[in-house]
C-alpha cells in the first residue's frame, strides 16, 4: 500500500494512470466537476465496458429548482446554451455522439448535485475497482478532457490504502445521495448536438419541419423552455389548412393564459417560411392588437422566438424597434413601408379615421393577425346604427379581403350576443376565404337558423336537408380526423370527381347523389360521438375555430393545477389587528385628504364634461391614476397644470388630455394640495405589511401596475425600505432599472429575468406593458398595486407565476383598492365572481365597459348576463382536444437547423414594394 504521485510535467496522465487502470475495471466512481460534453473524452471506450459506473457532477442550480424535474432540465439546458451552440456543436460533434452513446445506455449513471450541497464542486476524485479486485483511490485537479489529461498542468495522487479509498468513497456517497438524476431532456440535447447540422430553407422537405428548424435554437429553446403541445398543435392546424385550401383562415379562441401570442407568432413564422420555401413574392405581414398589447407582442416575439418586429408609434408616426428607437421616416405614409418583415399596429388607430388606414388599404398582405378580435363587432342597441359594423370590423373586412392568410385571436369568442361570433367568421370569409361559410345562400351565414343545430337543440334527421348544410362549403377529406366523417367526404368527393380538388361549392342536388353517398350520409346522421351529433362535430365553426380550455389542460396534466388564495382576506391574516388597521372589508382605509383629493378628481371629470372633453375613457383617466397611486395622481395633475398634454392610448382611442379652462386648473390645484399633504400612501403600507408581517418576502413577490409612474414609485419606495435587498423595475422602452444600497442603474429586461430565475432577485415591480413573456415561477406571491378594469389582464398577471416550476402548491395574490372609490365598487363585483381558486377569470368578460361603470349597481348584473351566455353557448365546445397532446415528433429533437443568419435575413426583409396593389 502506497501513495503514488503523478504530474503532467513528468507523466502522460491519460496513458500512465487512467487508461491503464480502467482496462477491464469492475466499477468506476467519480466526482467530476461540471457536467460537460467532454466528460468521457479520454476514456469513453473503456468506460462503456465497465459494469458499474457512477459519476456525480456539479450544476449551479438553486435547490428549489432542482426539486422540480421540468425546471431542473430547462435550467441545465439553459446553462449549456449560454455558450455559442453553432461553433461548439460543430467542433465537438464526435464527442457529443460518444457521450450520447454512453448516456443512452447508462443515463442513470450520472447525477447532478446542487450548489447548496457542495458549492462549486472543485475537488476531483474517484475510486476504480480494477480487474483483479483492487481498489484505487485518486485525487487531482483534472477533468476528463483531452486538454485536462494531455496539455494542461495537472497533478494526481493515487492512493490504494483502505482508509484512503474509504475516505474518497464516503465523500462520493454523500454527494451521490444528495444529487438528482441527469434529466432525460439533457440526454436528448446531447444527441441533438451530436447530429446537428445547419441547412437552408430549400433543404427542408416537410412543411411541418419548418418551424422547429427555425425555432429550436431561438431564445425560448436556448433558455431550456419550449412551446407547449397545444401551441405546436395550432401551428400544425395552420399547416393543415394551408395544404387543404392554399390559404389559412383561423380563429384561435383559447382561454386566457394559454399563450395565444406565442401560438399565433409561431404560426406567423411558419407561414412566412412556407411562402419563402415556395419562392412566392413577399407580401407584408401585419399584426393588429390593442394599444396596450402592441409592446407585449413586440417583446414576446423577440424575447421568445427571436423574431424582430417593428411597432408603429401612433404618436410618433414612425416604426419603432423593441428599444423604442425610430427606424423609419416620421410620416403617416411610412406605415406602408415597414422596415422589417412583420409590423405591429394598434387597433385603436384603426377605430378612427386616419391617413394610416388609407395607406394600409393600398397594400396586399401575405398574413394579417388581429388580436383581441372580439373588439371588431357589429354595433349593439336599437338605434339607426344597430347591426352595422363598428369601424374596426369594417376595416378588418377590407384588410381580410386583401390578405392571403388571416388569423384572429380572442379569449372571448362569444360575448353577450352569439352574433358576435358571426362577425369574426365573416372576417375570415372575406376575399379568398369564401370557403369558410360557403356561398351567399348557405345557411351557415344565418345564426338564428344554425345555432340550434350547433348547440344540439335541433337534430338533423332528413338527409336532403343535411346535404344542403354539407354541400356549401363542402369540406375536404383532410378537414377532419374522425374516420367515419373522412369516409363520407371521400365517397362524396370521389363520386363528384373532386377527390383531389379544393372546390368547396357544390350545386349537385341530393337526388343526384348515388346510393353509397346517400347511405353513408344517413349513417353519419344517426351517429353520435360523446353525445355530439354529426353537425355539432363537422361544421364551419369547428373547422375554423381552435378552442382549448384551461381546466381541460389541467385535467390532462399539461398545466399545473396551482391554487390561488386571494387577499385581502381577514380569515387568512396572520395578525388580525394589524390587518384591521389597514383594511375595511376588501378596501384600504384612506385619510380625509385622500378622499377629498379623489372628490377633486371627480370634479375634474365634471369640468372636462362641461368643456365637451369628458366622454368615456378621458373622463375616468384622472380617477384611475389617483386610484393607482398618489404618485401617479400627482405626476399627472402637475403635468396638466404645467400646460403639458397627457397622452394615453387606450384599446380604442388615443387620448390627448390638457387642462384649459379656469375651472379645470382650479380643481387641479386643489387636488395637488390635498395629495401633497398625505404623508404615506396606504398602498405602500399594505405592501410592506404583506412583505414583512405576512412573510411574503420569504416566497418572493411580483408587484404589478398598469402605470409606469406607479411602478417606479413602488420600486423606489421598496428600495428605500429594503436597502440591502435588490429591487427590480421591469418596464418597456428601456426604462427597466435595478435598485440596491440607495443607488440604481439601467438594466436590460433579460438580465432582470435571469436574476429572478437564479433567485438573486426576490422583489420585482413590473408594468403590464412588459407582462407577456415574463416567467417568474421562482416567485410565490403577487400584488396588484392597482386594479385594471380588465379581468383578462389580471389573469395574465397571475399567469406569470402560476406556471410550471412553481414550487408552491398554492400561491397568494393581493388586490389593492382604496375605499370609497370606483375601484372599490368594481372590485367588489369582481371578487364575488372570483371564488374558483383554480380558474380565476375563465368566464368573465375581458373588459368592463364604460357604460357598466356608469351605473355600478348594474355591473354585477351585466357580468352575470355575460357568464350565462358563455354557459349556454356550449355548442361551440369544439374538437381540438387532440391538438393539446404532444406531437409524435418532438421539436426538441430537431437536429437540422435553419441557420440564424438565414433566419435573420428572412425576417429582416422590409415590406418594400412587395405589398403594392
Amino acid at each position: 500500500m502506497a501513495i503514488r504521485r503523478f504530474s503532467s510535467r513528468t507523466h502522460r496522465l491519460d496513458s500512465s494512470f487512467l487508461l491503464e487502470n480502467l482496462k477491464g475495471a469492475r466499477s468506476y466512481k467519480r466526482i467530476a466537476g461540471y457536467f460537460t460534453s467532454s466528460l468521457f473524452e479520454v476514456a469513453n471506450e473503456l468506460i462503456e465496458a465497465i459494469p458499474e459506473v457512477k459519476i456525480v457532477c456539479n450544476v449551479d442550480i438553486h435547490p428549489d429548482d432542482l426539486k422540480i424535474a421540468k425546471l431542473r432540465e430547462s435550467k441545465m439546458i439553459g446553462r449549456w446554451n449560454e455558450q455559442d451552440i453553432e461553433t461548439e456543436a460543430l467542433l465537438n460533434r464526435k464527442r457529443y455522439q460518444r457521450l450520447y452513446s454512453f448516456l443512452d445506455k447508462h443515463g442513470q449513471a450520472i447525477r447532478v448535485a446542487p450548489d447548496n450541497v457542495c458549492g462549486f464542486l472543485h475537488g476531483k476524485a474517484g475510486v476504480i475497482e480494477c480487474a483483479d479486485g483492487r481498489k484505487l483511490g485518486f485525487i487531482g485537479s483534472m477533468n476528463e478532457t483531452s486538454s485536462g489529461w494531455q496539455r494542461h498542468y495537472e497533478i494526481l495522487w493515487e492512493d490504494d490504502s483502505p482508509e484512503g479509498v474509504a475516505w474518497i468513497e464516503e465523500e462520493f456517497d454523500f454527494l451521490w445521495n444528495a444529487a438528482r438524476q441527469l434529466p432525460n431532456a439533457v440526454i436528448r440535447e446531447v444527441k441533438r448536438r451530436g447530429y446537428r447540422r445547419e441547412i437552408v430553407i430549400d433543404d427542408i422537405e416537410k412543411d411541418e419541419d419548418l418551424a422547429p428548424a427555425a425555432l429550436i435554437e431561438s431564445p425560448l429553446y436556448r433558455q431550456g423552455f419550449s412551446l407547449q403541445p397545444w401551441q405546436q398543435g395550432f401551428v400544425s392546424e395552420c399547416i393543415r389548412h394551408y395544404h387543404n385550401h392554399g390559404i389559412v383562415r383561423l380563429l384561435i379562441a383559447d382561454e386566457v393564459g394559454l399563450g395565444k401570442t406565442l401560438s399565433m407568432g409561431t404560426a406567423a413564422l411558419s407561414l412566412c417560411l412556407l411562402s419563402d420555401k415556395a419562392h412566392k413574392k413577399r407580401k407584408p405581414v401585419i399584426i393588429f392588437a390593442p394599444a396596450t398589447l402592441c409592446e407585449q407582442w413586440q417583446t414576446e416575439m423577440i424575447d421568445k422566438l427571436g423574431i424582430p418586429c417593428a411597432r408603429w408609434g401612433t404618436q410618433k408616426k414612425a416604426w419603432l424597434d423593441p428599444d423604442e428607437r425610430i427606424i423609419s421616416p416620421t410620416d403617416p405614409s411610412s406605415i406602408a413601408k415597414c422596415p422589417l418583415r412583420i409590423g405591429i399596429v394598434s387597433t385603436g388607430l384603426m377605430m378612427q379615421e386616419s391617413l394610416e388606414k388609407e395607406h394600409l388599404l393600398g397594400l396586399r398582405f401575405g398574413l394579417t393577425i388581429l388580436d383581441e378580435a372580439h373588439k371588431a363587432r357589429s354595433k349593439q342597441g336599437f338605434g339607426k346604427d344597430a347591426g352595422n359594423p363598428n369601424n374596426l370590423l369594417a376595416f378588418m373586412r377590407e384588410i381580410a379581403a386583401r390578405s392571403d392568410h388571416v388569423l384572429l385571436g380572442t379569449a372571448t369568442p362569444i360575448q353577450t350576443n352569439p352574433a358576435d361570433l358571426w362577425d369574426l367568421m365573416g372576417i375570415l370569409h372575406q376575399g379568398e376565404g369564401r370557403f369558410v361559410l360557403g356561398n351567399d345562400l348557405a345557411k351557415w351565414h344565418r345564426p338564428m337558423e344554425v345555432l340550434p343545430i350547433l348547440s344540439g337543440e335541433q337534430q338533423i334527421t332528413t338527409p336532403s336537408f343535411a346535404w344542403e348544410l354539407l354541400r356549401s362549403p363542402l369540406p375536404v377529406v383532410n378537414s377532419t380526423d374522425e374516420p367515419n366523417a373522412r369516409k363520407l367526404l371521400s365517397t362524396i368527393r370521389a363520386e363528384l370527381g373532386l377527390l383531389n380538388d379544393r372546390k368547396w361549392d357544390v350545386t349537385t342536388p341530393f337526388t343526384d347523389l348515388d346510393y353509397d353517398s346517400r347511405d353513408y350520409l344517413e349513417d353519419e346522421l344517426d351517429r353520435d360521438i360523446a353525445g355530439a351529433s354529426f353537425f355539432q362535430r363537422e361544421n364551419p365553426f369547428v373547422r375554423h375555430i381552435v378552442l382549448r380550455k384551461r381546466v381541460t389542460l389541467e385535467d390532462a396534466k399539461l398545466l399545473p393545477r396551482i391554487g390561488v388564495d386571494i387577499h385581502p382576506n381577514r380569515k387568512l391574516a396572520k395578525e388580525e389587528h394589524l390587518f384591521t388597521s389597514l383594511f375595511e372589508g376588501k378596501a384600504l382605509r384612506t385619510s380625509e385628504d385622500f378622499r377629498q383629493a379623489y372628490a377633486e378628481a371627480r370634479n375634474f371629470s365634471n369640468a372636462l364634461a362641461k368643456s365637451g372633453k369628458g366622454s368615456g375613457f378621458m373622463k375616468n383617466l384622472m380617477e384611475q391614476r389617483i386610484c393607482s397611486s398618489i404618485a401617479a395622481g400627482l405626476n399627472t395633475a402637475k403635468m396638466l397644470l404645467e400646460g403639458r398634454t397627457v397622452k394615453e392610448e387606450s384599446d380604442e382611442h388615443l387620448i390627448e388630455l390638457c387642462a384649459e379652462s379656469p375651472e379645470e386648473i382650479a380643481v387641479l390645484q386643489q387636488m395637488i394640495a390635498r395629495l401633497e399633504s398625505i404623508k404615506t400612501d396606504p398602498k405602500l403600507e399594505a405592501v410592506l405589511h404583506y412583505l414583512d408581517k405576512e412573510q411574503w418576502l420569504d416566497h418572493g413577490v411580483i408587484i404589478f401596475s398598469q402605470y409606469y409612474d406607479t411602478a417606479k414609485w413602488v420600486a423606489e419606495s421598496l428600495a428605500k425600505n429594503y436597502p440591502n435587498q435588490a429591487v427590480g423595475l421591469y418596464a418597456g422602452a428601456g426604462r427597466s432599472r435595478l435598485y440596491q444600497q440607495g443607488e440604481s442603474v439601467n438594466i436590460e429586461r433579460e438580465t432582470l429575468k435571469k436574476m429572478v430565475a437564479e433567485h438573486q432577485l426576490e422583489i420585482m415591480v413590473a408594468t403590464d406593458a412588459a407582462c407577456e413573456g415574463l416567467n417568474l415561477q421562482t416567485l410565490g406571491t403577487l400584488i396588484n398595486i392597482d386594479l385594471p378594469w380588465n379581468p383578462t389582464r389580471l389573469e395574465q398577471r397571475i399567469g406569470r407565476i402560476k406556471r410550471f416550476g412553481q414550487a408552491r402548491e398554492k400561491i397568494d395574490m393581493l388586490n389593492l383598492v382604496n375605499e370609497q372609490t370606483v375601484d372599490e365598487k368594481v372590485y367588489e363585483k369582481l371578487s364575488e365572481r372570483m371564488q374558483d381558486r383554480y380558474n380565476l377569470f375563465g368566464s368573465l368578460p375581458d373588459t368592463i365597459k364604460d357604460e357598466w361603470i356608469e351605473n355600478i349597481e348594474t355591473l354585477g348584473e351585466e357580468m352575470d348576463k355575460y357568464i350565462d351566455n358563455q354557459k349556454r353557448a356550449n355548442g361551440f365546445d369544439l374538437r381540438y382536444t387532440s391538438t393539446m397532446e404532444p406531437s409524435e415528433k418532438d421539436w426538441r429533437d430537431c437536429s437540422e437547423v435553419l441557420s440564424r443568419r438565414d433566419f435573420s435575413e428572412l425576417m429582416m426583409a422590409g415590406w418594400g414594394g412587395g405589398g403594392a396593389k
